[in-house]
């Protein structure tokens, strides 16, 4: 079942008449039209929302989310738009670096060393300690085995993951079916209201736009979520299990958030999350791990990095802003789970790169190759992995950074050494080589 879009918090139920005593649900549904009942928990608004299926045992499941599974939480961080890993994680070393981009390079002077090639964009300082701890590592000149400029095939490509084959499902969905029976929240897209492509496919997932915003529109009150619960049940009873399944995932998934949201949250270790939408989604995406609701893989969406003008320089504009706020969020990320970070794997991708030279216009239009970030406690850190193909014209690809490393290699390995399953079925064909990147899971 795909993935459709669904209002964050559902319309409020229309009050019972004054003086109904609503003995039954029976009663109760009399009282409510079947109508209303289905807006309030439309597939599944409710929660803002629940999609895909879940059996009909999903509300007792969830209280066991984790059941059976003893992996890594895989979170995808996707930069969508076009990020450009050249900013991010500058070639300083190569000549041809600063001579492509007169006005936007980030000068060698102001980059963070990293190794003798490559350094950190100054916009991204809160991540060093973590890369001299050893807790974060790079990827260069990452790409698609069939690259494109269009936004949309790159980014269904990307999520699909499984070039040459007749699949269509996504590669999240995929990853999940082999890691034991699922629940609702075994999957999630964090700061959504609707869950990525790449979770497309007869697995479930949840989409949380935020966590105080999870609930039943109308239904705040214990006693009128005890209503709700009682006419939902009493209205889906004996109905099919493709029919209850969506209204019991939804009781259950609100019997696991309510806890959560009544407790409210203060990120631990003074982690300081910045304002805007990704410090907003990771603080969301702690909460969920720490809470352990069973999540296995996660996804946060950050956008506006189409920066075709105006990108700026290496201390103000466009690319510095992003930058800033995506630093500050991963830092108080890592700070907050403290411990519990040796069980995540976090990983950056984007559907291109941006091209080598700049523009007229100050910017960057449609590339290739890229960086991805990888963060975690299975990480082996503090190094830049990939073969640097170089930025000399005889070595570009139609102008681009070329694609030397399969951008699925890093999420297999991740899948194989840090989530205990083949990555075989996940990427079909893809080569059996690794990069060494993390080390293997206790």
């Amino acid at each position: 079942m795909t993935s459709t879009p669904t209002p964050d918090v559902a319309p409020a139920a229309s009050p019972a008449p004054a003086g109904c005593g609503c003995p039954d649900g029976q009663a109760l549904a009399a009282q409510v039209s079947r109508r209303t009942l289905l807006a309030g928990a439309s597939a599944l608004g409710a929660l803002g929302a629940v999609v895909g299926t879940a059996g009909p045992s999903a509300a007792t499941q969830l209280a066991f989310a984790g059941a059976g599974y003893t992996g890594d939480t895989v979170v995808v961080l996707s930069l969508r738009g076009g990020f450009d890993g050249l900013s991010a994680v500058a070639p300083v070393g190569d000549p041809a670096y600063a001579a492509a981009r007169p006005d936007i390079a980030i000068p060698a002077s102001r980059a963070l060393k990293l190794d003798a090639m490559f350094g950190l964009h100054p916009a991204l300082a809160p991540l060093k300690p973590i890369w001299d701890a050893g807790g974060l590592a790079a990827v260069h000149a990452v790409g698609q085995v069939n690259p494109t400029r269009s936004h949309f095939e790159a980014m269904a490509a990307m999520e699909n993951a499984a070039p040459g084959s007749t699949l269509r499902t996504g590669w999240l969905d995929r990853m999940i079916g082999l890691t034991g029976p699922v629940t609702s929240f075994s999957s999630a897209a964090v700061g959504a209201a609707s869950s990525p492509p790449s979770m497309i496919g007869p697995n479930p997932e949840v989409a949380v736009r935020t966590v105080d915003s999870f609930s039943l529109g109308g239904a705040d009150d214990p006693q009128e979520r005890a209503r709700w619960t009682t006419a939902l049940s009493a209205l889906y009873a004996g109905a099919p299990a493709t029919v209850a399944a969506p209204a019991r995932a939804t009781l259950g998934a609100l019997a696991t958030m309510n806890p959560l949201r009544a407790a409210g949250y203060t990120p631990a270790n003074g982690a300081a999350y910045p304002q805007g939408a990704v410090g907003d989604a990771l603080r969301d995406l702690a909460r969920l791990i720490k809470a352990r609701v069973g999540l296995r893989a996660a996804t946060v969406d950050v956008g506006n990095w189409d920066m075709h003008s105006d990108l700026g320089r290496s201390d103000g504009g466009w690319m510095f802003r992003q930058l800033t706020e995506l630093g500050q969020a991963l830092a108080a990320f890592h700070r907050d789970l403290g411990a519990q970070m040796q069980d995540v794997t976090l990983v950056t991708l984007s559907e291109f790169g941006r091209r080598v030279a700049q523009n007229g216009s100050g910017g960057l239009d449609h590339g290739h190759g890229n960086v991805s970030l990888v963060l975690g406690g299975g990480v082996r850190g503090g190094k830049v992995y990939g073969r640097w193909p170089g930025l000399a014209p005889a070595a570009l690809d139609n102008g681009d950074l070329a694609g030397t490393t399969d951008y699925r290699t890093i999420l297999a390995e991740a899948l194989e050494r840090r989530a205990g399953i083949s990555a075989s079925t996940v990427f079909p064909q893809l080569a059996s080589a690794r990069l060494g990147l993390f080390t293997a899971r206790a």
